[in-house]
């Protein structure tokens, strides 16, 4: 390979990291969602917290900002996951793109 040949691979391995670590913060931002009157971020973590929970109807969690919620468990765990997996998904379809692109 010639020196032009490096520069242009080294660049765009770059640009593809810088690209992929924009997308995280894109998305990772999108997971963040308002329910009654908290906010929560939608995480494998919480999802699996609000199963565990699932024998309770309502319950009091703190939300990101440490504010105690009432939440209804049945209905948080719903939107959760909802918006967990229209986010992951959209995140994938655009990590595939940038794949293709590289």
């Amino acid at each position: 390979m010639d020196t032009n040949d490096l520069i242009a691979h080294s660049r765009s391995r770059f640009d593809h990291a810088a690209a992929k670590r924009t997308l995280k913060e894109k998305y990772q931002g999108k997971l963040v969602f308002a329910y009654s009157g908290g906010m929560f971020k939608a995480t494998p973590e919480f999802i699996t917290f609000l199963k565990s929970c699932s024998t309770n109807i309502d319950i009091i969690v703190l939300d990101l900002y440490e504010n105690p919620i009432r939440i209804n468990v049945p209905e948080l765990t719903r939107l959760t996951w909802d918006r967990y997996q229209e986010q992951m998904t959209a995140w994938l379809k655009e990590y595939d793109e940038l794949n293709k692109n590289r």
